[in-house]
């Protein structure tokens, strides 16, 4: 089976990346097609098949995996309607805020295809990732869904909430990379040095989720576990809560649907 990837930028490249570290493709199964020098150079060293043609790399995949701007998406598939084959290839649509109208539109001849949204974790196979089937039987939505799976948790929605999901996890990685931002440079104002800092940090929010996913606990009743009364830990909590702390959040991800 072959895969190819159309446009190599963050989201892209790091899905291919993903790719290369997972199993369900060799390195010659994996092709990209970029315009960009640069991005083909480090993808080639990588000993993947890459190219400018976005039409050559759709002809010869199996899966063919659209992975540029929203506002390319429409031109993209223009280009490479020609070159198709709807009935034994798969098509997967990687961008934000694209409608399964605006993919039957620019391809009126493929009756399926995948909607999917990972976040950028997805190179170190670790990404969570919304899949949305359109007109797939249930083997084509597993095939889809077994590759994504070796490079994280895939979760199958409905359209109306790809946007919610999108914010959630796919922008909703950088508000976590923020929050360990944030407390790395407290940890540097309490004495630390800063990637000392930024160390502690992020072993801390590694085993808070590991805990989590390991007891199936709900993050209140975790909370409850280390914060003793008039102690240390529930009057960072409430100073935190005083500033806005889970409103600004809640607010953050409610402005990512705008």
């Amino acid at each position: 089976m072959k895969i190819t990837m159309i446009g190599a930028g963050a989201m892209g490249g790091a899905t291919v990346e993903g790719l290369l570290k997972a199993k369900s493709f060799k390195q010659e199964e994996i092709t990209v097609a970029d315009p960009t020098a640069e991005v083909l150079e480090k993808f080639k060293a990588m000993g993947v098949n890459t190219t400018t043609n976005n039409a050559d790399a759709a002809k010869t995949a199996d899966i063919v995996c659209v992975c540029v701007k929203p506002w390319l998406v429409d031109t993209v598939l223009a280009g490479i309607r020609a070159s198709i084959r709807p009935k034994d290839q798969l098509l997967v649509v990687i961008a934000a805020g694209v409608t399964p109208e605006r993919v039957r539109e620019a391809l009126p001849e493929t009756p399926s295809f995948f909607l999917v949204i990972p976040n950028i974790a997805i190179a170190q196979l670790a990404s969570m990732t919304f899949m949305v089937p359109v007109g797939a039987d249930d083997a084509q939505t597993a095939t889809v869904k077994g590759i994504f799976d070796e490079m994280g948790s895939t979760l199958i929605t409905d359209f109306q909430h790809l946007a919610a999901g999108t914010t959630l996890a796919s922008c909703g990685i950088a508000y976590a990379m923020r929050y360990i931002r944030a407390a790395s440079e407290g940890g540097v104002e309490l004495g630390f040095k800063a990637d000392v800092a930024k160390d502690i940090v992020m072993q801390t929010v590694l085993g808070a989720v590991k805990l989590l996913q390991a007891s199936g606990m709900h993050p209140e009743q975790a909370i409850d576990l280390v914060t003793t009364p008039g102690g240390v830990t529930i009057k960072g909590l409430n100073e935190m809560e005083h500033a806005g702390f889970t409103s600004a959040v809640i607010r953050g991800l409610k402005a990512g649907l705008k």
